[in-house]
């Protein structure tokens, strides 16, 4: 498999042809890499540290023992928290933040490949970490135990006036009485109806505010100029 993709951003390839391979075996089925970062420190490097992106995991390499053998600290994107980088003189220090455990950080990171990282890892926690999706799962649940509540309540009303036309001729005025107020009750059960279709607009909103968010947190890493922030932030107001 061809690692040309994988040379954009100054990678060493001999280095990244040696990453790629170890990884190519561990990936399940329907993975395959985004991105690999390699440590660029200020003397020569000879055996740098890594971050690897796929669409599912997240790959911190670390050799050791002169290059004989290699640790691995691998995460699912369900199991990081968060993402950041700090630029410095020489590079950056990107850090992994996950729900359990210490924070990973590997340093010396070239300065466009660190963006580039940060850009990635954030797309994909916002994936699995989207409220909207959410919302949308429960939504489409909801309606499921209604329609059973409103085929048993017939069933209910049917039968307790059949045990009122057995003793008298009273009994069957207040089973005509039932018949009337039955229908009556109906349209009740059916009002949370409307409800439902007005759950797709708090959706839409919490989408919005990510977006402004997101757009936020952009400009205040300095990933944006400000010009680009207002202008964005205004066209996202205009959605309302």
């Amino acid at each position: 498999m061809s690692i040309v993709k994988f040379l954009q951003d100054g990678q060493d390839p001999k280095v990244v042809e040696k990453i790629h391979d170890k990884i190519l075996d561990m990936l399940t089925s329907g993975e395959f890499i985004q991105y690999i970062s390699l440590q660029k420190k200020p003397a020569v490097t000879l055996l740098p540290d890594s971050i690897t992106v796929s669409n599912k995991r997240i790959f911190l390499c670390e050799f050791t023992k002169l290059g004989l053998a290699t640790n691995f600290e691998i995460f699912s994107w369900s199991d990081i928290k968060d993402i950041a980088f700090k630029e410095e003189i020489f590079g950056s220090k990107v850090t992994v933040i996950p729900f359990t455990g210490e924070n990973l950080t590997v340093d010396y990171i070239p300065k466009v490949q660190a963006r580039k990282l940060y850009q990635l890892i954030k797309e994909a926690l916002e994936n699995v970490n989207n409220p909207a999706f959410k919302i949308e799962t429960e939504t489409t649940v909801t309606p499921i135990p209604t329609t059973p509540a409103y085929q048993d309540e017939p069933k209910v009303e049917i039968h307790a006036p059949q045990d009122h036309t057995v003793v008298n001729k009273e009994a069957e005025a207040t089973f005509e009485i039932t018949n009337l107020q039955t229908p009556e009750e109906l349209p009740s059960a059916t009002e949370p109806k409307p409800v439902i279709h007005e759950e797709p607009a708090i959706v839409e909103d919490d989408e919005l505010t990510l977006k402004l968010k997101k757009l936020k947190n952009l400009y205040d890493r300095q990933l944006i100029t400000q010009a680009e922030y207002e202008n964005k932030k205004s066209d996202l107001l205009s959605q309302l």
